[in-house]
């Protein structure tokens, strides 16, 4: 079984893969893992072994029924009520042309919404209604969205682009790609290794960390491939 194939056995049995990006975009190691699958253990590991920002990634398909917009874009739009943001403007981002962020949520059942628990039922009731979502109009869709969940929150959603892989190399796209070549709801939970000398972890110890625990790792390049022979092969 080849890289990708261990990956997506991984992500079927609900555990985590790595995705290093590449070096000439943020050279950074992310521990992902299917959202329909997080459960507090896999946030508390998120947390302690990752170390960088808890976030779900959103399918275009749901991001676009529930409406959700970029976090720049909702910025962008209040530029003429609160001036400051425009000086905040994301113009000059050093590994991309645009962020992915979109809200933030947390689920209504939460309490502060950050403990370990919290998050995973956020993340995963979010994955439910996002498998719902497409059988819903987009009235329903909505309307339902915010009956489960209130924001700002704790749990950092990531928009998806359209075209996944074809119109972005970033990791929400990564790990959404390789979702959708899974055949699994692509909505997946990520999160930076941080090492500690106050850095993003060198590629040399996540691949360390990886062989220790068992967990694929995999280049952004070698997504990027199977995904461009997914894409004919459709």
């Amino acid at each position: 079984m080849d890289n990708i194939g261990e990956a997506h056995a991984a992500l079927r049995s609900g555990k985590f893969v790595l995705i290093f990006d590449s070096d000439s975009r943020e050279a950074e190691t992310d521990m992902m893992i299917a959202s329909d699958h997080v459960t507090f253990e896999s946030v508390r590991t998120l947390r302690k072994d990752a170390g960088g920002l808890i976030c779900t990634t959103v399918p275009a398909e749901v991001s676009g029924k529930l409406d959700l917009p970029f976090l720049a874009e909702l910025f962008a739009e209040s530029y003429s009520k609160h001036p400051v943001l425009k000086g905040l403007a994301p113009n000059d981002l050093p590994y991309d042309t645009k962020s992915a962020f979109s809200l933030t949520i947390n689920h209504r059942r939460t309490f502060t919404g950050i403990p370990d628990a919290d998050r995973a039922l956020t993340i995963s009731e979010f994955a439910k209604l996002g498998k719902r979502v497409l059988d819903l109009d987009a009235e329903t869709a909505k309307k339902e969205f915010g009956m489960a969940f209130r924001a700002p929150g704790h749990v950092f959603l990531l928009n998806s682009q359209p075209g996944v892989l074809d119109d972005r190399k970033g990791h929400t796209e990564l790990a959404t790609g390789l979702l959708k070549m899974a055949g699994m709801f692509p909505s997946a939970t990520i999160c930076e290794m941080m090492g500690d000398d106050g850095k993003a972890l060198r590629k040399e110890k996540a691949q360390e960390y990886a062989r220790r625990f068992g967990i694929p790792y995999l280049e952004g390049a070698e997504i990027i491939e199977a995904w461009k022979k997914w894409v004919r092969s459709r």
